[in-house]
C-alpha cells in the first residue's frame, strides 16, 4: 500500500470524525436512534468528501499556483529584458553543438606537420576538430619504443599545440563517443558525417573512401602540388646537378618545393649549378617532373 492510498483513508477518517462530531452538535434528533443515523451519515458524506474532493481541489490549486508565479516570473523577464530558456518536450535542453566550417582532423595531418604553416597563413579557417580516439592514438605513438614512432607521435602533439595558438582556426577537442566503430578510419567518417564535417589528412585510403562516401577531403598532399612552380616548355631555368640520373648521361637536380628535374645530357655537371631551357613537364602518380636541355652558349647554338 503506498502513500497516496493511507493519505487518503486519513483524510477519510479526519474527515469523517469531524462529520460525525459537527452533525452531533448541529443536527439534534430527539430519537436516540436516528441522531445516531443522521450522524454516522453526515460522518460517512465528510469522509467520501476527504477521499475524492480534497486531492482534486489541491491539485487544482497547485496547478494554479504553479500557472499564476509561471505568468509572474514571465512577466519579470519582460520587463527586465532577460533571456527566456526554451525546453525540449521531455523537459531537459538538449544541448547541439554546431561549428563553423567543421574540419576533422586524422593522425597522419597532425604528424605530417604542414597544417600548422597553413593554418598560420590564413588559408584554413573554421573550426578544426580533434577526436578524442585521435588525440588518443598520438598519444599511444608518441609513447612507443621505437624512436622513430616515438618522434612522429610527439611532432604530432607539438603540432597540435601549435595550431591550438592559431587565431584563423579554433581547435576543438571533440569526445564523442562512437564506440560502434572499431577501426580509426571508420570513425573519422561517421563523426565527419554526423557533424557534416570535412576531413584533413594526407592519408591516400582515407582520401579514396571519404570520397566515395561523399565526404569532402583536404588533402595536405594535392594542396602541396597544386602550389608547385608551374613551368612550360621553353622557359629557362637555373639547376643546380645535384647527382646522375637512370640514365648515364643525366643529370638530376630539384627546386625548392622538392620537384624532380631531369637534365638530359647533365651527368657531367654534377656539383654545379647551370642555365637550361624546359623540355617538357611531366606528371606521374609519383608528382610531378620536369626535364630540361642545358643551354648552349649563342656561339655553339646551330644555325
Amino acid at each position: 500500500m503506498n502513500l497516496q492510498v493511507l493519505g487518503r483513508f486519513f483524510l477519510a477518517a479526519v474527515f469523517g470524525s469531524l462529520g460525525y462530531l459537527v452533525s452531533s452538535k448541529l443536527f439534534i434528533v430527539n430519537n436516540s436512534n436516528a441522531q445516531l443515523g443522521v450522524n454516522i451519515a453526515i460522518g460517512v458524506l465528510m469522509g467520501l468528501i476527504g477521499v475524492f474532493v480534497v486531492p482534486i481541489v489541491s491539485m487544482w490549486l497547485k496547478n494554479w499556483s504553479t500557472g499564476l508565479s509561471q505568468r509572474v516570473a514571465n512577466e519579470v523577464i519582460s520587463q527586465l529584458h532577460l533571456p527566456r530558456m526554451r525546453r525540449s518536450s521531455n523537459g531537459k535542453e538538449k544541448e547541439k553543438a554546431t561549428y563553423l566550417n567543421p574540419i576533422v582532423v586524422d593522425t597522419s595531418a597532425l604528424i605530417d606537420g604542414r597544417i600548422a604553416e597553413v593554418a598560420e597563413s590564413g588559408f584554413l579557417t573554421g573550426t578544426l576538430i580533434v577526436p578524442r580516439f585521435v588525440l588518443s592514438e598520438l598519444q599511444h605513438i608518441a609513447d612507443a619504443s621505437d624512436a622513430l614512432r616515438r618522434g612522429k607521435g610527439r611532432r604530432g602533439l607539438e603540432v597540435l599545440e601549435q595550431i591550438k595558438k592559431s587565431k584563423w582556426l579554433k581547435t576543438v577537442i571533440h569526445a564523442g563517443n562512437l564506440s560502434e566503430e572499431k577501426n580509426i578510419d571508420d570513425k573519422i567518417l561517421a563523426l565527419a558525417k554526423s557533424l557534416k564535417a570535412k576531413i584533413l589528412t594526407t592519408d591516400f585510403n582515407l582520401n579514396k573512401v571519404a570520397t566515395v562516401s561523399g565526404i569532402k577531403i583536404l588533402n595536405i598532399n594535392e594542396l602541396a602540388n597544386s602550389l608547385k612552380t608551374v613551368l612550360i616548355p621553353g622557359e629557362n631555368l637555373e639547376v643546380k646537378v645535384i647527382q646522375e640520373g637512370k640514365e648515364k648521361t643525366q643529370g638530376v637536380g630539384y627546386l625548392p618545393d622538392g620537384t624532380m628535374i631531369v637534365v638530359e645530357n647533365g651527368a657531367s655537371f654534377v656539383g654545379q649549378t647551370i642555365s637550361t631551357v624546359v623540355s617538357r613537364v611531366l606528371q606521374t602518380v609519383a608528382g610531378r617532373m620536369i626535364f630540361v636541355l642545358v643551354e648552349q652558349p649563342e656561339g655553339k647554338q646551330k644555325a
